[in-house]
């Protein structure tokens, strides 16, 4: 297994059982350095999706309390598991990365510390569990990420917004889900 992308470099890997036994090789070196509960650290993006072509990027969800709580000893402890905090400006969300070279040029993984059981939370988790337990909709994703691919092999942020409004789309369902469930209950 290659992990790692070049800073702007879009590619897509095969996908392989090794990018999950490499989250849970992660998540015990991120506790032990953090102390954070096993409950608030999931495997997200395509990596945890199966049988997607995905990034070679294992992406992580940490949640936390307060993300106005995040102070310089917590980034000092996910230093000590390798994951440096980028400059990069997310609503809800801080991001921090892991290099395989000591220019920062490589990543080979992400944390996206949020906000524990609130509405990111859930949308990231909505969105793997629902292509994990949906053929056609990983279908769909997988062709809008190869027709992305057919014209450019840069631009993660281009690569991003291209597939923005399919990600959306799901994660809408996840409230339609809540809302007939709570039509339901109401009955």
């Amino acid at each position: 297994m290659r992990l790692g992308l070049k800073r702007d470099e879009v590619r897509l890997e095969s996908h392989t059982s090794e990018w999950k036994k490499e989250f849970n090789r992660v998540k015990q070196e991120i506790q032990a350095c953090t102390g954070l509960d096993a409950h608030h650290i999931e495997h997200i993006g395509s990596t945890a999706i199966k049988g997607m072509p995905a990034k070679p990027i294992v992406d992580i969800m940490i949640g936390i309390d307060a993300l106005q709580d995040v102070d310089k000893p917590l980034l000092t402890k996910f230093a000590g598991a390798g994951f440096l905090r980028l400059k990069v400006e997310r609503p809800g969300e801080i991001v921090l990365a892991k290099f395989a070279d000591d220019i920062c040029e490589v990543k080979t993984h992400f944390i996206h510390l949020v906000e524990y059981q609130q509405d990111l939370w859930h949308n990231l988790l909505f969105f793997r569990n629902y292509l994990n337990d949906n053929a056609d909709a990983r279908q769909q994703y997988l062709a809008i990420k190869q027709e992305y691919l057919t014209t450019s092999s840069s631009g993660i942020k281009a690569y991003t917004d291209f597939k923005e409004s399919f990600v959306k789309e799901i994660i809408a369902k996840r409230m339609e889900y809540a809302h007939s469930e709570e039509i339901e209950s109401r009955n």
